[in-house]
Formats: structure tokens, C-alpha cells, sequence
């Protein structure tokens, strides 16, 4: 790996919107398949590469549509919980598909479908260059998978998080709904919090801002965008860090 890359190990945080694709829903063996070429770009430098997945496109937890089943706070929270593992092994058929040695470990243990989380594993499989895939979040009730991102990505040593998402960068509001939404290129984790602009959960951008943890948030769905960050282009996406001025 070129010494002149600026990360040696890093977290990618995946929705799981994203990989529904245009369904809104499900997953979308396309996405799959793209964002599995998007990781093998990145993983080819040889940069170590964990990876975060949401559930949202399966089950999304404590959300309006649980409460309106009746489903008690943390039942619906184990439920998305699951709905991560479903992903994260979905995506790890995808690497495995054009030869990327992955491994997925489960915060709730079901040794038969996935390793259960142990830091020292996951390590030594990074060290290896599989791509390590965490399911399940924290694999607790009442924690977002941002959290789990934030947590993961400290426990390896990581060093950023990349926020994937389905929009460039963080904006002042939403740039799908307002036209004139002014996008950010620099963020501290202070403004963040202050301007409450929900790029992660307040828990997650406290630990990273406690730790000194930067984030870039950027679109994962552009080809080129993963392998472009990593490589140190500032012009994609937002940077979140400490003591950054826009």
C-alpha cells in the first residue's frame, strides 16, 4: 500500500436504504453488486476495510410503523437488529462473488450464519485483509447503528468513518426537498450537534468527537466516490472533525 494514502484502516457506515436501490425496500441484488465493486476497489490498495450495515430496508426498529403494530421498544429494536444480519450476509455474498475473503460477525451470537463479535478476531482479519462485516449493531436495544459504527470503528482503531449514503455530503436541510439547501465541506462535531443537521445520532458524533474520530460523509451510489475519499479528495462530501471551520 503507497505510504501517500491517508488511511490504513477503515469503517464504512452502509444504510440500509442503499442497498434497496429504486425499490425503496428489499434488497437490490444491483446494489449489492456495486457497492461490493466500490469495497474491492478500496480493498486492492490494500486498505483494511470494516464495514457497518444498517437494516432499514427490511425493518427499521423503534419507527412509526412498529409502534402501529404494537411491538414493545426493544423487541422492535432486536427485530432490526436481525435485519442487519440479513443484510450484512447479503452483502458478504456479494464480495465473496468477485473474490473478496469477508467474514461477518454477529453482536448477538448465531454461530450458524455468522462469527460472533470478538475485537481481537475482527483485528486479526483485517490484518489478514478480509473485509470484516458487523451485524446487529451493538447488539442492544435503544442504539442506532450509527453508534455501532462510532463504537466498532474505535475498538479496531479505525482511522475514519465514511458515512454512506444516497447524498453528497451533509446540507443545512434537505437537498431532495429544498432546492436552495447549502451544502457543508467542513463540519465540527460541536456544529453538528449545534445546528442538530442529524448526520448521525448525538450519541455516535459525542463518541467520535471524544475520541477525535473524523467522518466524511459522502455518496456511495457515484462510481469512483469510495476509492476517491479514501485516496484524500476533500472535495467529495462533508469532513466532520475537530476544530474545522467552513
Amino acid at each position: 500500500m503507497s505510504n501517500e494514502l491517508p488511511y490504513h484502516r477503515i469503517l464504512l457506515k452502509v444504510s440500509g436504504e442503499a442497498l434497496a436501490g429504486d425499490n425503496g425496500s428489499g434488497i437490490d441484488p444491483k446494489v449489492i453488486f456495486f457497492v461490493s465493486q466500490e469495497i474491492k476497489s478500496v480493498v486492492d490498495l490494500g486498505i483494511e476495510l470494516a464495514v457497518v450495515i444498517g437494516g432499514g430496508n427490511i425493518f427499521r426498529g423503534f419507527s412509526q410503523s412498529s409502534k402501529g403494530l404494537g411491538i414493545e421498544r426493544s423487541s422492535a429494536d432486536y427485530m432490526g437488529m436481525l435485519a442487519t444480519v440479513i443484510n450484512a450476509l447479503a452483502l458478504q455474498a456479494g464480495l465473496e462473488d468477485i473474490g473478496i475473503i469477508s467474514r461477518v460477525q454477529s453482536a448477538i451470537t448465531m454461530q450458524q450464519v455468522a462469527e460472533p463479535y470478538i475485537r481481537r478476531r475482527a483485528i486479526r482479519h483485517l490484518e489478514k485483509k478480509r473485509v470484516v462485516i458487523f451485524g446487529a449493531g451493538t447488539g442492544n436495544p435503544y442504539f442506532t447503528t450509527d453508534t455501532a459504527a462510532s463504537l466498532r470503528a474505535m475498538e479496531i482503531h479505525a482511522d475514519v468513518i465514511l458515512k454512506a449514503t444516497r447524498i453528497d455530503g451533509v446540507y443545512d436541510m434537505d437537498p431532495l426537498l429544498h432546492k436552495n439547501a447549502l451544502k457543508f465541506s467542513k463540519l465540527s462535531y460541536i456544529d453538528v450537534l449545534n445546528k442538530n443537521l442529524r448526520v448521525m445520532d448525538s450519541t455516535s458524533i459525542s463518541m467520535c468527537m471524544d475520541n477525535n474520530l473524523p467522518i466524511i460523509v459522502f455518496n456511495l451510489l457515484t462510481a469512483g466516490n469510495l476509492l476517491n475519499v479514501v485516496k484524500g479528495n476533500e472535495s467529495i462530501g462533508t469532513i466532520i472533525a475537530k476544530n474545522l471551520n467552513n
